[in-house]
């Protein structure tokens, strides 16, 4: 394959008051917070928008299982189903199954150190 991971899709972390940490951000760093966090445009090397999600979540989220880790890497990824049986050959945990929505196919892995990493091919046309 190619090009495994084309760019960070996102970054997510556990807080105990995601409200007041978005709202700190907003405050004294400006990013343009909503529920979600903060989705950051941007265009790849053709000239395409794309977006980077920045995204805080309640402590107790399980999301991020089975990692105990308090944060999770988003990769944008090119075929991810290529991508993820090419993984699994080389001894990669693969978690759970792909799942697919307006936005694109995401599937999750782990890392030597038990952190869960969302791979993430996008359809950035479907945020426009």
């Amino acid at each position: 394959m190619k090009n495994r991971v084309t760019g960070l899709g996102g970054f997510f972390f556990k807080t105990k008051n995601p409200d007041k940490i978005k709202e700190w951000y907003k405050n004294h760093l400006g990013l343009n917070t909503d529920a979600y966090g903060c989705t950051f445009w941007w265009k790849d090397k053709e000239g395409n928008d794309c977006s980077t999600q920045w995204s805080p979540m309640k402590d107790d989220t399980t999301y991020f299982a089975p990692s105990k880790s308090s944060f999770m890497m988003n990769f944008r990824v090119e075929n991810l189903v290529a991508l993820l049986a090419e993984l699994q050959k080389e001894g990669v945990t693969v978690v759970g199954d792909i799942e697919e929505y307006d936005y694109g196919k995401f599937g999750w892995i782990l890392d030597p150190d038990g952190n869960k990493l969302e791979l993430w091919e996008p359809i950035d046309k479907a945020f426009l």
